[in-house]
């Protein structure tokens, strides 16, 4: 089996060096302010933080595809999946990534799209995988395209690269919280698995996989739904809150005061006539 992995990524990972020259394009704002909401949320001075760090990814990551042309969006969005779990975290750098690689469709172990066990939208690893990224294209788009399904598959391998970084993949990210915290996460992780299997929780089943998973499901669900998690799993959130070094009102945005404000995008409306979302 090992052989047959190593002779695929070999096929698909081609990988060129990262441009470090690439340069900030004033398109690539408007296609933020369109896809993702993280971003739509910020202010002024922390969007222009934001771009700053998507670049710097840009500068220092690969997106590229031997099966599809990647676009200025598809590098945004990877780019945005990358930047908004260590958004508290304004040195964070991807130590253990060098290159994102896009499928135009779900992918088997062998990184074969329409197969009939065809069902990763996303992975990352050790071994050959190392400093590897393989996401589905539609999966990363449809993403930021639906922000209430507390689901995010670029996120969702950003998280787990955290949790790698290290050394060991464990469900615990180490990297931003001291292990003396690890026992009371497990426990929480234990009590809400247990929730989950016994259908009680409004938690994504695949969580209850391993402590892994549940660490990147429930990431997840901070990012895209921090209120709802607060207020159904109040542990829980706090738990993320301090992993990530956010609140709820920092991911949600305090949006009423901007709704009568001018739009960020220059359109000329204002921000509720324009870019808020619709949730």
């Amino acid at each position: 089996m090992k052989s047959i992995v190593v002779k695929w990524l070999k096929r698909f990972f081609k990988l060129s060096k990262p441009k470090s020259m690439v340069i900030w394009q004033d398109s690539w704002r408007a296609i933020l302010q369109e896809r993702v909401s993280f971003y739509q949320r910020l202010s002024e001075q922390e969007q222009g933080e934001f771009e700053k760090r998507v670049l710097l990814f840009l500068q220092t990551t690969t997106v590229e595809s031997g099966q599809l042309d990647v676009s200025d969006t598809d590098r945004m969005l990877v780019a945005a999946s990358a930047v908004i779990p260590v958004w508290g975290f304004p040195k964070w750098h991807y130590i253990n990534l060098a290159t994102v690689y896009l499928l135009p469709a779900a992918f088997n172990d062998d990184f074969e799209c329409g197969k009939s066990d065809s069902r990763y939208t996303g992975m990352v690893g050790s071994g050959p995988m190392a400093g590897k990224m393989a996401l589905s294209q539609p999966a990363l788009h449809y993403g930021f395209a639906n922000d209430r399904d507390k689901s995010n598959v670029g996120v969702h391998e950003f998280i787990h690269l955290i949790d790698m970084e290290d050394g060991q993949t464990d469900g615990f990210p180490e990297r931003l919280k001291d292990h003396s915290y690890a026992l009371p996460w497990f426990e929480l992780v234990e009590k809400k698995t247990r929730d989950i299997i016994k259908r009680r929780s409004n938690i994504d089943n695949y969580a209850a996989t391993n402590s892994v998973e549940f660490l990147a499901v429930t990431s997840e669900y901070f990012f895209e739904r921090p209120k709802m998690l607060e207020k159904k799993h109040p542990q829980l959130y706090q738990a993320l809150e301090d992993f990530y070094q956010l609140s709820v009102e920092e991911i949600s945005g305090d949006l009423e005061w901007r709704r009568t404000h001018p739009c960020n995008c220059n359109s000329g409306k204002i921000y509720s006539d324009c870019c808020l979302p619709k949730d």
